[in-house]
């Protein structure tokens, strides 16, 4: 078992935080990615919350905002240990996505979410990242429709 309790909800892009909103923006426009928000399959928001553990363990706290399109994922990042919002994007066709379950990892670290492999927008080499999501409600249904998308952007 997870650390970590996360809650996943699907929300408008306007509705995540308005750092990550403008975040997003900036890295849409940074990219020169076009109008690839405007046609949205999904868009959640995952509150991740780790309490205090032990004498010397730190509570944190993260929150992710993903928007997945038929051809793009775009997703950003803040909590109590990141001084910014990050923000990372991939073309659905560059990359592979699968549940973190279902990955080797999962047997050593107990989580939630996906595992999303490729290349990244301001990457030049393949690169990996973990998108913590709920595992059940909307976490799952995000899962699924981002591993749908994907497959469809391949074909």
């Amino acid at each position: 078992m997870s650390d970590w309790k996360r809650t996943t909800r699907e929300i408008s892009f306007e509705k995540l935080p308005p750092a990550m909103v403008s975040a997003i923006n900036q890295h849409v426009e940074k990219y020169n990615l076009g109008p690839i928000l405007s046609d949205a399959l999904m868009c959640v928001q995952t509150d991740s919350e780790k309490p205090k553990k032990g004498l010397f363990g730190k509570a944190e706290s993260v929150q992710m905002g993903m928007v997945v399109t038929p051809r793009w994922l775009v997703w950003a990042i803040t909590g109590t240990t990141l001084r910014e919002v990050v923000v990372l994007s991939a073309q659905l066709s560059h990359i592979t996505v699968q549940d973190y379950a279902q990955t080797p990892f999962a047997k050593m670290v107990s989580d939630s979410g996906m595992e999303v492999s490729g290349i990244f927008s301001d990457a030049r080499e393949s690169a990996s990242a973990f998108i913590a999501l709920e595992a059940g409600g909307a976490g799952k249904k995000c899962r699924d429709v981002v591993i749908q998308a994907a497959q469809n952007a391949k074909k």
